[in-house]
């Protein structure tokens, strides 16, 4: 690799650096004028900030937009010459971002800040006692709204997974909202909730729940030990048994799954890992897996997930991981 490569490597590493330092909602005006005089010092960060975005846009997780981050150096450059000023570079640098932040970034950040009670971040959990003395386990990157007005507990699950043991109380049932598919219904008992883009899935520890799909108008009831997830797209609802044990394994550090896809245990993990996932092609995606996995090394945990089928994890850099047969 010649010196004018490993250059262009550690752009692009400042350039993946700046698309997740600028996402944060803790970001400052430093940040973003810091940002500006960055992509303004050369072609080459031009061209770094370029790749990052389409890096990503390649993903499918942003949409391309005709903005000058999209431009090519020499018309950024003869923009700025023509007389702009400093307000207007750092705006050329401002609406580069917002070009690639704004399909992953601003819907969902505005959501969490402001529905969200409680909420944790990627490789967070966090316990809560409600006013009631029900707690709450809050796995990573998820987020639940409480309301507890008149006589119902209400809790709904905004993102992620949650699992909740209930204290009785018959004068004041206890439901939860998944993410707008499913309502469960409880007077005490204990059971964990997840959402993710594809499913709402419910699995009960101990004690009885009353599960209702308002969009189809299907009701049932829970054992102990038995599970329901609801395809968010189809509407179908699918019921099956797991091991009581295994149920909420997160909460130790571990991450069972039975019969899934991998590419559902990859949006598992990615609420564990700091780096983007995502896997090339659709046929590795399909494959179903059974085992358990570290949440704590969640690198070992894709290896785990994908070498026994041949696959590789490509470190592309300490921000993407790309899972792929070659």
């Amino acid at each position: 690799m010649t010196r004018h490569e490993d250059t262009n490597e550690e752009l692009l590493e400042e350039a993946m650096d700046w698309f997740l330092r600028l996402q944060e909602p803790s970001r400052s005006k430093s940040d973003e004028l810091a940002f500006a005089a960055w992509i303004r010092r050369s072609p080459p960060h031009q061209q770094a900030w370029q790749k990052a975005c389409r890096t990503w846009e390649v993903m499918g997780e942003t949409v391309p937009v005709n903005m000058p981050a999209w431009q090519s150096p020499r018309r950024i450059s003869a923009v700025r010459l023509r007389g702009f000023g400093r307000r207007k570079a750092i705006g050329i640098g401002l609406a580069a971002l917002a070009a690639c932040l704004i399909a992953i970034v601003a819907g969902p950040t505005i959501v969490m800040q402001t529905q969200a009670d409680y909420l944790t971040t990627t490789a967070q959990t966090r316990q809560i006692t409600l006013e009631d003395g029900s707690a709450v386990n809050l796995g990573a990157a998820s987020a639940i709204a409480v309301d507890f007005s008149g006589n119902a507990r209400r809790v709904k699950l905004l993102s992620g997974e949650a699992f909740f043991d209930v204290l009785p109380d018959s004068n004041r049932p206890f439901t939860v909202d998944a993410g707008g598919e499913l309502d469960i219904t409880v007077v005490g008992t204990a059971f964990d909730v997840k959402v993710t883009q594809q499913l709402a899935t419910v699995q009960l520890a101990h004690g009885a729940v009353d599960l209702s799909a308002p969009q189809t108008g299907s009701t049932m009831k829970l054992r102990p030990g038995e599970f329901v997830s609801l395809d968010r797209d189809s509407g179908q609802l699918s019921r099956g048994t797991v091991d009581v044990a295994a149920i909420a394994s997160w909460r130790d550090g571990k991450l069972f799954v039975q019969d899934m896809p991998i590419s559902s245990v990859v949006a598992e993990l990615q609420r564990y890992h700091p780096s983007w996932i995502t896997v090339a092609g659709g046929e590795l995606g399909t494959r179903r897996v059974t085992g358990l996995y570290d949440l704590s090394n969640p690198d070992r945990a894709l290896e785990a997930l994908v070498s026994p089928y041949g696959a590789k994890v490509h470190n592309v850099s300490p921000y993407l991981r790309v899972l792929s047969f070659f």
